[in-house]
């Protein structure tokens, strides 16, 4: 059995970042940017107004009266310059003509026919844009990053329509065992709903791999190997259930069969001591738990880290914050312990159980409390080391 942070290793160990894909730029929000790319043009590209108001090219004190020459809009400048005296109509977005030093916004003007009055002292805001203060070309959005739509409205401005990004992992999802049905199927007496497979493809999801749910395993070796010949292609397999040392566990040995490079069994944490991890071919393989909650935390914590790392991210680990205990937390045993908690004004709060089969207790957590192993306890309103869900 190792520590958690030597299983990371080891499944950082299996996993490097995937090639490298153009999309098109609407294709490209969630997606990881795999090389930095470099502004095609100047924002703005000219120097724009900031305003509605009139372009001029002095400083004229209040009481000025001045020629209004022409008229620029966006999409459509004065071709003209501005001499001494004279103004041009300007609105936000425009072309700044030649010689205009300011725009006065049109509050601060009376206009009667071709002529304004300064009617008030116009400060120090020039209400000018200046050409590049965004970006120049050349400029650089860095890589690897997950782009956000801000990000794909940078990427639109700096001219850029397709994009580098990584390719997504494929992840193939196996639960395993006869005790399971489909969600939306009829169980027998002694069956349970595949829950695990669901939320686990939704956290793969929402990391911003592709989760292929495969055929349940039923509890024999030719069921297995069935399955696991479906899996062919995927960059990460994940099976859930089975890994234990049951009479019917027999994920492992079917595992042996194929030739599996295991890495490491069993990991000193609850839930989810029986953790199981190597290659398969060219695959990288987790052997999660069956019970739903050691599932899905060891989604959180180990299949998350490793689909971040295919996908070339950077900041791949979970990484804890500290926050206030609202209650005494009670010494800890031998495994690190990650309980389900809820945030209160008070600070964060386990739940009162702590079973590895209760998903309605995960549902209502909205973090994890990572107690080190043979923690002596902690009084309330100590710091502890949180994951948020």
């Amino acid at each position: 059995m190792i520590t958690v942070d030597d299983a990371l290793e080891k499944l950082l160990a299996l996993a490097a970042p995937l090639e490298v894909e153009e999309v098109p730029l609407r294709a490209a929000a969630g997606r990881t940017l795999a090389r930095a790319v470099t502004a095609r043009r100047d924002q703005p590209p000219f120097s724009a107004a900031a305003m509605d108001g009139y372009a001029i090219a002095a400083d004229p004190p209040t009481g000025d009266r001045l020629a209004v020459v022409g008229e620029a809009a966006a999409g459509h400048g004065f071709d003209g310059s501005v001499g001494p005296g004279e103004a041009v109509r300007i609105f936000t977005g425009a072309p700044v003509p030649a010689n205009a030093t300011r725009v006065i916004i049109q509050e601060d003007t009376a206009r009667d026919g071709d002529t304004i009055t300064l009617t008030a002292n116009p400060g120090q805001r020039r209400h000018v844009r200046a050409m590049g203060a965004d970006f120049r070309v050349g400029d650089r959005l860095e890589a690897p990053r997950v782009l956000s739509p801000s990000d794909v409205a940078l990427l639109a401005a700096m001219n850029i329509d397709t994009v580098p990004v990584t390719r997504r992992p494929e992840v193939a999802i196996i639960a395993t065992g006869d005790e399971l049905v489909q969600p939306g199927e009829d169980p027998g007496p002694d069956q349970i709903i595949a829950s695990n497979s669901y939320g686990l493809a939704a956290l793969i999801e929402s990391l911003g791999a592709t989760a292929r749910l495969l055929p349940i395993a039923r509890d024999t070796h030719a069921a297995l190997q069935a399955v696991f010949d479906m899996a062919d292609g995927a960059d990460l397999v994940l099976t859930i259930g089975g890994a234990s040392v049951g009479d019917h566990d027999l994920v492992g040995s079917a595992l042996a069969d194929r030739g599996m490079d295991r890495a490491f069994y069993k990991v000193a944490m609850r839930p989810g001591k029986p953790l199981m991890a190597g290659r398969l071919g060219p695959a990288a393989l987790i052997g999660l738990p069956g019970n739903p909650v050691s599932a899905m935390v060891c989604g959180h914590v180990f299949v998350a880290p490793v689909v971040r790392a295919m996908l070339g991210q950077t900041a791949t680990l979970p990484t804890p914050e500290p926050r206030p205990l609202a209650v005494p937390l009670p010494a800890n045993g031998p495994r690190q312990h990650y309980l389900r908690a809820r945030t209160t004004e008070a600070g964060v709060a386990p739940f009162d159980t702590q079973d590895s089969s209760l998903l309605s207790v995960l549902s209502q957590a909205d973090c994890l409390i990572v107690q080190p192993a043979d923690d002596p306890g902690r009084p309330a309103g100590t710091a502890v080391p949180v994951l948020p869900l």
